[in-house]
């Protein structure tokens, strides 16, 4: 039984007792700051998750942006040295995609772009002859003199091919290179020659039978595209 001149007790519900502690024991509200990180987290999060998938999208069309552009774009430069990446070759025999890169890497030479001409490539299994081996056999029929050309001849892809030119022109004091390969192929070239210490210039080899425009290059394009992104994120070298 509740004595009449007695107010009853009453017991705060769980929000009051919130409101209790956010305010002056007179009413007046009490500013508390209220933590907005997670708030902040669920508002930008999927910003910043739509931005990764934008550039993660557009990286692979912006490299083959880049390709494309290197390989329409000759940059005959005056070098300590023409390289000349190799193709296949049969039995000594340059195949055509070699034999345009060595004509093209010839007529260079011969308008004093740069003093040698470095051959490379090395053999499958087999093969008598390696693709440098059979580069330089092909330059000497044409009058170039034997001692302007060095041959790199163990390599089995383009970044080897350039550790292999790095050893045998690091020693010389060659700081520059000219590049002679397939267009779609000067883009990932230099980027390997620069990461081997060399100043970089790209040349596409005339009358090569991998045509602009067509179907088999755009292939290598891609290819290139590719290959260039795994070698930045260090997938293969």
């Amino acid at each position: 039984m509740t004595d009449s001149g007695t107010k009853p007790v009453r017991v705060a519900a769980p929000a009051e007792e919130s409101r209790a502690f956010s305010t002056w024991p007179d009413g007046r509200a009490l500013a508390v700051d209220q933590p907005k990180s997670r708030s902040a987290v669920r508002h930008w999060l999927p910003r910043l998750i739509l931005i990764v998938a934008v550039l993660a999208f557009m990286i692979p069309f912006v490299l083959f942006a880049a390709i494309y552009k290197q390989s329409r774009t000759n940059e005959a430069h005056a070098a300590d040295a023409i390289v000349v990446l190799g193709a296949a070759q049969f039995n000594g025999v340059p195949s055509q995609v070699f034999q345009a890169r060595l004509d093209t890497a010839l007529d260079l030479y011969r308008q004093g772009y740069a003093p040698l001409i470095v051959v490379t490539g090395g053999r499958i299994y087999g093969d008598q002859y390696t693709e440098a081996e059979s580069g330089r056999n092909y330059l000497v029929d044409r009058g170039v003199p034997a001692d302007a050309i060095l041959m790199e001849n163990v390599s089995h892809n383009t970044a080897a091919s350039f550790v292999g030119v790095q050893k045998l022109l690091k020693p010389r004091g060659a700081q520059s290179l000219l590049i002679v390969s397939d267009g779609f192929h000067l883009y990932r070239s230099k980027m390997l020659a620069r990461a081997a210490g060399f100043d970089a210039y790209g040349y596409a080899s005339d009358h090569s039978p991998i045509r602009q425009g067509s179907a088999t290059e755009l292939r290598y394009m891609v290819r290139e595209t590719f290959g260039v992104l795994a070698w930045k994120l260090h997938i293969k070298r």
